[in-house]
């Protein structure tokens, strides 16, 4: 992908592209890509899975028949997802112009811009900003001291003491006893199988 030796007057300059690299890039735009070595940073790990199964969810929708209604679900399913890396009003404003005339050149902005956004490693800062907006769906449900649970929980995860695993497992658990139908819907708190367990080192 990069940092590839080009000889300039026969010394090394890690400049370059590999070949072959260079030309799945070109004919691939949308296809996630990351060096191996990389991979071994948990972060970069992360973001490079999780653009893999929103690739695959778009190529899925795709063989569905793009429509108005279920591109606009499409985002309403990522828009946590987008949050925990950028503002999503961007894409928001995007799809507020789409009919059945142009939903195929709306489609294809849309992802462009969307996986260039989810490029951007989402930050601390912006998980904290999701959990606490996810929170706010409980907040009819839950008792004083659970809310001061969460609250205790999103907090360390900030401070970096806990993983985002452990404040996710437990909206995840007070979600079971009270399901709402948008996070219920949504792929924040499931974006990829559970088994990789990817958010364990966040």
């Amino acid at each position: 992908m990069e940092r590839v030796k080009v000889y300039v007057n026969n010394q090394p300059n890690k400049i370059g592209t590999g070949i072959y690299a260079e030309e799945i890039m070109r004919l691939n735009p949308l296809l996630p890509v990351e060096e191996e070595g990389r991979l071994g940073d948990p972060l970069l790990r992360e973001n490079f899975i999780q653009r893999v199964y929103v690739l695959y969810r778009w190529k899925q929708l795709l063989i569905e028949g793009l429509t108005p209604s279920n591109l606009t679900r499409f985002h309403a399913r990522h828009k946590l997802i987008i949050m925990s890396h950028e503002n999503y009003l961007d894409l928001g404003k995007l799809l507020s112009n789409v009919t059945k005339y142009n939903v195929d050149e709306i489609g294809e902005r849309y992802v462009q811009q969307l996986m260039k956004t989810l490029k951007k490693v989402a930050s601390r800062k912006n998980h904290v900003n999701v959990l606490q907006h996810i929170q706010g769906y409980l907040k009819k449900e839950l008792s004083a001291d659970d809310k001061a649970e969460l609250c205790e929980l999103v907090e360390r995860y900030r401070q970096g003491e806990v993983p985002l695993i452990v404040p996710l497992t437990l909206l995840k658990h007070h979600f079971r006893k009270t399901p709402d139908p948008y996070i219920e819907d949504s792929y924040y708190m499931s974006p990829y199988p559970q088994e990789l367990s990817l958010t364990n080192e966040l």
